[in-house]
C-alpha cells in the first residue's frame, strides 16, 4: 500500500486559514464582551416618602324631645315563710299587672326584671340573728309610649298595690335612637375635619385624604332619669326634658 504525503504548498495553506478562522471568532468575542452589562454595578432603588399625617378627634352632639318613659315598678310581701312570702308578692305582682293592662300597656312592653326570696332576720338580746320571716320581691320594667300618661300609670300602681308597691324611678329615651345617632356622628366627624384643616393651616400644609377613621361608643348620658317619686300622688307630675346623644370620632388626615 502506498501512502501519500500532503507537499509542504498544501500544508502552509491548511495552516493559514485556520489562522484567519481563530481570528475571526476572537474579533466577533469582544464587541460581544463590551457591550455585556456589568454585573456588579449595584441597583439604585428609589423609596417614595411617606407622608405626614395629622391624628385628632371630634366630638358631636344630638338632642330630641323623648316619645317613650321606661318605668321600673315592683312589689314586695314579708311573711313568715317563705311560701306564704312567695304567695302574697304573686298575688301583689297580678294586682300590678292588671292595673298596667288596665291603663293600656301591651305586653310586649311589660318584662320581669327580677324576682327574689330571702331570709329576714333579726337579732335578740344577746346579739344572736335569726330567721324570723321571708321576703319576696318582684321588679318590671314598663313602656310607656304615650308621655302625657306616665305620670297617670304611676299613679294607678301606687293606688292598686299600696303597700306591697314599689315605684324605683322612671327613665325618658327615644323609641329609635338612630336618627339622633346619625346627626351626633355627622357632627363629630365634622368636628374632627375642623380641627385637621386648622392643624394643616398652621403647619403650612393642605389637608390630604383620610387615611382612617374609628368610631366610639355612644353615649346618652342622663337619659332624663328621675328617680324617687312620690307614692302617694295619683298623678305624679314629670318632666322629660330633652334627650342627648354623644359620640367621639378619631381620624387621621394626610397632610400635603
Amino acid at each position: 500500500m502506498t501512502i501519500r504525503r500532503p507537499s509542504a504548498a498544501r500544508t502552509a495553506r491548511l495552516l493559514a486559514a485556520t489562522a484567519v478562522l481563530g481570528g475571526l471568532l476572537v474579533a466577533t468575542a469582544i464587541p460581544a464582551l463590551a457591550i455585556a452589562p456589568e454585573r456588579t454595578a449595584p441597583r439604585l432603588a428609589t423609596r417614595a416618602e411617606t407622608p405626614a399625617t395629622v391624628t385628632v378627634t371630634g366630638s358631636g352632639r344630638a338632642a330630641a324631645a323623648p316619645d317613650l318613659a321606661i318605668l321600673s315598678v315592683g312589689v314586695e310581701a314579708a311573711r313568715g315563710t317563705a311560701k306564704e312570702a312567695m304567695a302574697a308578692q304573686k298575688t301583689a305582682a297580678e294586682t300590678l299587672l292588671g292595673v298596667l293592662h288596665k291603663e293600656g300597656i301591651a305586653e310586649r312592653d311589660i318584662r320581669t326584671d327580677s324576682l327574689t326570696l330571702s331570709p329576714v332576720h333579726t337579732q335578740n338580746a344577746a346579739g344572736e340573728s335569726k330567721v324570723t320571716g321571708y321576703q319576696a320581691g318582684q321588679s318590671f320594667s314598663v313602656k310607656v309610649r304615650d308621655l302625657d300618661r306616665t305620670g297617670q300609670v304611676v299613679g294607678a300602681v301606687n293606688d292598686a298595690t299600696k303597700d306591697a308597691g314599689r315605684i324605683n324611678g322612671v327613665v325618658f329615651d327615644v323609641a329609635d335612637p338612630s336618627s339622633l345617632r346619625a346627626k351626633a356622628r355627622e357632627a363629630a366627624y365634622q368636628d374632627a375635619y375642623d380641627k385637621a384643616a386648622q392643624h394643616a393651616r398652621l403647619s403650612g400644609h393642605r389637608l390630604g385624604r383620610l387615611v382612617s377613621l374609628s368610631e366610639g361608643e355612644s353615649v346618652r348620658p342622663g337619659l332624663g332619669a328621675a328617680p324617687g317619686v312620690i307614692a302617694d300622688e295619683q298623678s305624679v307630675p314629670l318632666a322629660p326634658g330633652e334627650i342627648e346623644e354623644h359620640i367621639t370620632v378619631s381620624a387621621v388626615f394626610e397632610l400635603r
